[in-house]
């Protein structure tokens, strides 16, 4: 069976924000989705190796027909996941990340959670395509760690305006364009 990730940011849960809606529709094109709930406690920083941990229960599901899908922090957390994979994935979809561009709200947080420095020879080389999606209203990711991201993974820049941070508060419970732009992938 095909699978699909798709992992929550900051103090983030599997049924927020556009999250169950995307589930539905990929399981409807014959997907099995997976949407871990990571350890992010509100105004204590994430551990990466927390991550890691839940990770463990859905390796077998990681392969080289997978969709990792992330929101925010969850995309730091997908690019780690790309660096120590052992093989490639389908693809990496990255919306409203942080990659130590500043501004970034929680710059001190998201820092603390892995770092900013990542080794992109090795991770564009662990998926055959890649979409990134950044607002320019964006309050806590600024439009050049969307710019910085695009540029690294040799990958389109999927700008949407007057966005926010792709969430609920920005009326993202849905979110026809990453559905849109994924489907040729598929």
């Amino acid at each position: 069976m095909k699978n699909a990730f798709i992992f929550h940011g900051t103090e983030g849960y599997p049924e927020e924000n556009w999250f169950p809606w995307l589930k539905q529709n990929l399981e409807e094109l014959g997907y099995q989705v997976h949407v871990p709930h990571f350890p992010s406690p509100p105004k204590i920083p994430a551990k990466i190796s927390e991550w890691f941990d839940v990770l463990k229960d859905y390796e077998q599901y990681i392969n080289e027909d997978t969709i990792l899908i992330s929101h925010s922090l969850g995309g730091i957390f997908t690019l780690r996941l790309l660096e120590k994979l052992e093989h490639s994935v389908k693809a990496g979809i990255f919306v409203g990340t942080p990659v130590g561009v500043r501004p970034i709200l929680n710059y001190d947080r998201d820092s603390s959670f892995s770092g900013f420095d990542f080794d992109w020879n090795n991770i564009i080389n662990k998926a055959k395509h890649f979409l990134v999606f950044q607002s320019d209203d964006d309050p806590y990711v600024c439009l050049g760690n969307g710019e910085h991201l695009a540029k690294q993974l040799n990958a389109e820049l999927n700008f949407v305006p007057n966005a926010g941070h792709f969430n609920k508060r920005a009326g993202y419970t849905k979110f026809d364009l990453l559905l849109e732009k994924l489907k040729p992938i598929l």
